[in-house]
């Protein structure tokens, strides 16, 4: 079983290559050899198939498709959004729908999408898969916009699709962000979205396994009181998910 991992060289990118052992073969893809230096100091380095393009170009993702079974997406644009920067909508937009539309035409199996999405509404509204993030900047838009795309993909040509939707990505291993920054020091609280990046590799992999559902948006939050807010719950039920990143270390009550 081949899995082709967009935007394998990142931060969540490098975690699910970890994670993932025979009886796949991963062909690793990302924009070029920069990529993979922006934590080599963090991350092992990787030996295996690396393909190096541009997303936005629907022919080098063709050939990206070539042999493959399933796709893990985490690739995004997150170096800065301004009004006049096309990238954003080129990556996050034009490289997802080129995945999707290639996708269709090689009859990949099972796409699965990383998505973002804050996890309380700040309405009060629970999170379930049919309530949109409601904050309205280009990141978050975009980001929007790409959930929009997956459900139009599997109504429309029955690509069956899995979204995961995290908040704070950390490592509980390291104990750090995505910037490197220490995860909370004594007297601080948790973010109540954090999640930790092997965690979200291992849901990648049961979101490519499960035979439960062809489609739908899940939220992955590892702090227990998102029960909550979002629909987590439904997480565990349909990936047979549990959090094993250990995040109370980083966690001591206000006095």
């Amino acid at each position: 079983m081949k899995v082709a991992v967009f935007g394998a060289a990142g931060w969540v990118g490098r975690a699910i290559l970890a994670h993932f052992s025979e009886p796949y073969e991963v062909r690793a893809f990302d924009y070029g050899p920069a990529a993979w230096q922006t934590y080599a100091d963090v991350d092992e380095p990787w030996h295996g198939d690396i393909m190096h393009g541009d997303i936005a170009d629907i022919d080098t993702v063709d050939r990206a498709l070539e042999g493959v079974d399933y796709i893990i997406h985490t690739a995004v644009y997150n170096r800065g959004y301004s009004p006049n920067d096309d990238q954003p909508f080129l990556v996050n937009l034009k490289g997802l729908w080129n995945v999707l539309e290639s996708a269709r035409k090689h009859g990949i199996k099972r796409v699965v999408h990383l998505g973002s999405c804050m996890v309380k509404h700040p309405d009060g509204i629970f999170f379930s898969a049919d309530v949109r993030r409601p904050d309205g900047g280009l990141y978050a838009t975009t980001k929007r916009l790409q959930e929009e795309m997956c459900r139009q993909y599997y109504e429309a040509h029955g690509l069956s699709i899995i979204v995961l939707r995290p908040c704070s990505i950390v490592d509980s291993r390291l104990g750090i962000g995505k910037s490197r920054n220490k995860l909370h020091t004594p007297g601080s609280l948790r973010h109540s979205g954090w999640v930790c990046r092997h965690d979200l590799a291992t849901a990648c992999r049961l979101a490519l396994e499960t035979k439960a559902v062809d489609f739908d948006i899940l939220h992955t939050a590892a702090e227990p009181g998102a029960v909550e807010d979002c629909n987590v719950e439904r997480t565990r039920e349909v990936l047979g998910f549990e959090y094993e990143g250990n995040l109370e270390q980083f966690v001591v009550d206000p006095e």
